[in-house]
């Protein structure tokens, strides 16, 4: 739960700070006067791009990356979303400016960090005013079509923090190991939002995965998907207690889609949304190969005491309803 009401941050490859929502995604809010606030825009997302270059991108092929990435979050089936640019400026992004900024900014001491999403909320009202991007100019960019070996695709980077711009936090689908000289490299992932970005000459995260499909359907679907798509809810509980915290997966065993969610409350409750109707395969397991921080704010830690279980039946998933509510019984490690 972020508990900054001024100031809300998400960071792209290294750290994020997401928010537990009502649904089982990790999606950006605030609290205000005890009431959880989820981050969505309400009108066209207006933006200014900062008028600097860097080497291998100008300002104009960053702004033509976050045109395709709003459209790209824009493109799911029922999804209400619109844009506008509205013109370069000379405002840097991640500054308290009441403006939507995005653009380049050199932060070598953020060495592990490729790009960060700040949001200005007034903490009185609980206004959302404006939210900006930063990209780390202390690392090698291109705006090549086919990416370039040698260097992070902004188009992609872009898109992964448009996701957090419209208010979605950080997936848990994908495997990473160590690096020897520090971090992860990623070995696949199956959503855009998840923390971690793929290697310099990657471009596969400009198309979003079934995951990020289904969060931005949740945050901003229209009435069709309601009616079109169904979803499943539970709880994890561990000896009759919940667990906090459980990343949960359902698999669609007849499209091989993935689409995840945490157990959010004391209760251990989650419910995944936006699914497409059909049979699932539900999974929950602790997260414990992750850090920790990418997802959950320290004051919230999850449980990470059980071990990996499977939901006992095949869920039916039916068209505008839920599943009905069941129960996933963890053992302790």
């Amino acid at each position: 739960m972020i508990r900054r009401l001024a100031i809300l941050t998400a960071v792209a490859a290294a750290v994020a700070v997401g928010a537990p929502s009502l649904h089982a995604y990790l999606k950006l809010g605030y609290e205000l006067n005890g009431r959880l606030v989820g981050l969505s825009w309400t009108k066209p997302v207006g933006y200014l791009i900062t008028n600097r270059n860097v080497t291998g991108v100008t300002a104009a092929q960053l702004q033509s990356a976050v045109a395709g990435a709003l459209g790209v979050w824009a493109s799911p089936s029922n999804v209400q979303l619109s844009s506008q640019f509205l013109g370069f400026t000379n405002l840097d992004p991640d500054v308290d400016d009441g403006f939507t900024v995005i653009g380049f900014r050199s932060r070598p001491d953020l060495d592990r960090t490729l790009g960060a999403t700040s949001f200005e909320i007034d903490a009185v009202t609980g206004q959302f005013i404006a939210a900006d991007i930063f990209l780390n100019s202390f690392f090698e960019w291109s705006a090549a079509a086919n990416g370039d070996s040698t260097r992070f695709d902004v188009a992609s980077v872009v898109t992964h923090e448009i996701g957090h711009l419209l208010g979605l936090g950080h997936s848990a689908l994908g495997e990473t190991e160590p690096r020897s000289g520090g971090g992860r490299l990623v070995l696949g992932k199956r959503a855009v939002m998840f923390p971690i970005a793929y290697p310099r000459g990657s471009v596969l995260d400009r198309s979003l995965q079934a995951d990020d499909i289904a969060g931005i359907t949740d945050i901003y679907g229209d009435a069709d998907a309601e009616r079109e798509l169904g979803a499943i809810s539970g709880r994890v509980t561990l000896n009759g207690a919940g667990v906090f915290g459980a990343h949960v997966t359902a698999f669609n065993s007849a499209t091989g889609d993935l689409v995840s969610g945490f157990s959010l409350n004391s209760n251990g409750e989650f419910v995944i949304a936006a699914l497409v109707p059909g049979v699932y395969i539900v999974r929950v397991e602790p997260l414990d190969d992750a850090d920790i921080d990418g997802f959950f704010d320290e004051d919230f830690p999850p449980n990470l005491n059980f071990r990996v279980s499977y939901y006992t039946k095949q869920v039916a998933v039916p068209k505008g309803g839920t599943s009905g509510s069941i129960e996933i019984k963890v053992r302790a490690k």
